[in-house]
């Protein structure tokens, strides 16, 4: 399945000159949905994973299913003031800007075999920040999954040494 096709291309958002990959057309096509969700399965089938860490926000809907298939518990890592209870925190930099992410600090264990998912890889930033704050903790990240990359930031660069999979590459701003 061509995936691109039931990606929306929103030209200047979040500002001028950046072409971002909308993926809320995917999940209403209920074959797209269904198909990425297979093949982001496929990636981890002969991993042993006990957690799946999502990011804030489109990484909470794949990555709780992905949890759910996998029998494993599922981790939301948020933007500061949305969790409850006792975080751990961490700062970085987006391609446009600064953000800060927080997880319960209870989340993880040591020893955790850690799946780690995102929509988009674009610098590597969000996602090497996450992988920073869960071996803060004590878990082993055994894989990192997108369904988007944009391999023209090289954002993969950032992430290793750690398995790095994603279904969709633009090699362009295009």
């Amino acid at each position: 399945m061509d995936l691109k096709a039931h990606i929306r291309n929103v030209k200047d958002f979040p500002k001028p000159g950046i072409m971002f990959r909308d993926i809320t057309t995917l999940l209403k096509n209920p074959e797209a949905y269904n198909y990425t969700l297979e093949q982001l399965l496929d990636f981890v089938k002969d991993k042993k994973i006990n957690k799946v860490v999502g990011i804030e926000s489109r990484g909470f809907i794949f990555g709780s299913m992905l949890a759910h298939k996998l029998n494993c518990g599922f981790i939301p890592v948020r933007k500061p003031g949305k969790l409850p209870a006792e975080k751990v925190s961490i700062s970085y930099s987006l391609e446009y800007g600064e953000d800060r992410l927080e997880m319960h600090k209870d989340a993880i264990e040591p020893g955790d075999k850690v799946l780690v998912h995102d929509d988009l890889l674009a610098t590597g930033g969000t996602m090497n920040a996450v992988c920073q704050l869960i071996e803060q903790l004590g878990g082993e990240i055994v894989q990192v999954s997108f369904i988007v990359e944009l391999s023209f930031l090289n954002g993969r660069d950032k992430l290793k040494p750690y398995d790095v999979r994603s279904i969709v590459n633009y090699e362009d701003e295009k």
